[in-house]
């Protein structure tokens, strides 16, 4: 699987884009509509849900409380949840239960649809932090599970057309977001122009989903390997400072989102 992103400057437009790929054939579990939002803009999002026959009637009612309780609520259809670092958060369908779960979000009760196993062939756990960022900047984002390139290259087509930008131009937008204070912060020993490439790498490594939320002695052994990628991709350059230097500023600006994020609550 392959995942095909697209950014939206309003929900709306990225609904559009939703119907568009469902139009095309692609399966609603290969598909998800990220949005941020207010919590009582979400809890009238969840009332308008509609219950199946295996839900206890008021179902709908009843999920405000989870959701001020940050609990989240997950299902076939849709899924609430607030997310470290980045606050309330909804989500369409199942590939959009297992994005925010990587994201380290919690999940609950079955809404709108039947509980089934999130797909996790494919999860662009590398992107989510890019994701995260447009969320908090009011934007919503599109994503679809394609089977291989020649399916995703009119999926990307779909969405530019429908007004998206692109998950690497708005990692781009991230970077251009951070990098000042990253240059002013540097204390790597070496020029920061020089050094911002294997410094940036290093920055987003440490902003992957998969180990974020860990201790460093739970995550050292997956930046040896995440520095060796690098080092065999540039030989003969002096990669190791820089890289270990970002990885280690890219962890501690992770934890300053939480903590902005736990006194914003």
């Amino acid at each position: 699987m392959q995942a095909v992103s697209g950014v939206f400057t309003t929900r709306a437009e990225a609904e559009q884009a939703l119907e568009s790929l469902d139009r095309a054939g692609i399966p609603a579990e290969r598909v998800t509509l990220l949005s941020p939002g207010t919590l009582d803009r979400i809890e009238e999002e969840v009332k308008s849900v509609s219950v199946d026959e295996t839900e206890q009637p008021g179902m709908g009612k009843a999920l405000g409380g989870l959701v001020g309780g940050g609990i989240g609520v997950t299902g076939g259809s849709l899924l609430v949840a607030l997310v470290p670092g980045v606050g309330p958060i909804s989500a369409v369908g199942l590939l959009g239960a297992a994005i925010l779960g990587a994201a380290g979000a919690t999940a609950g009760a079955a809404v709108g649809g039947r509980g089934e196993n999130a797909v996790t062939e494919g999860l662009p756990e590398d992107e989510i932090f890019v994701y995260e960022d447009a969320l908090r900047k009011g934007r919503s984002v599109v994503i679809a599970l394609a089977e291989d390139e020649p399916q995703a290259e009119p999926l990307r087509e779909l969405l530019s057309h429908r007004g998206a930008e692109s998950v690497d131009a708005a990692r781009e937008q991230w970077w251009i977001g951070l990098r000042s204070a990253e240059e002013g912060h540097y204390s790597g020993g070496g020029n920061f122009k020089d050094d911002e490439k294997f410094f940036r790498l290093g920055f987003e490594a440490a902003m992957h989903a998969r180990t974020r939320c860990l201790e460093f002695d739970q995550v050292s052994a997956e930046m040896d390997a995440a520095l060796e990628d690098v080092q065999q991709r540039y030989p003969g350059q002096d990669v190791e400072q820089p890289f270990t230097h970002g990885y280690q500023r890219g962890r501690e600006h992770y934890q300053q989102l939480c903590d902005q994020g736990k006194r914003a609550a």
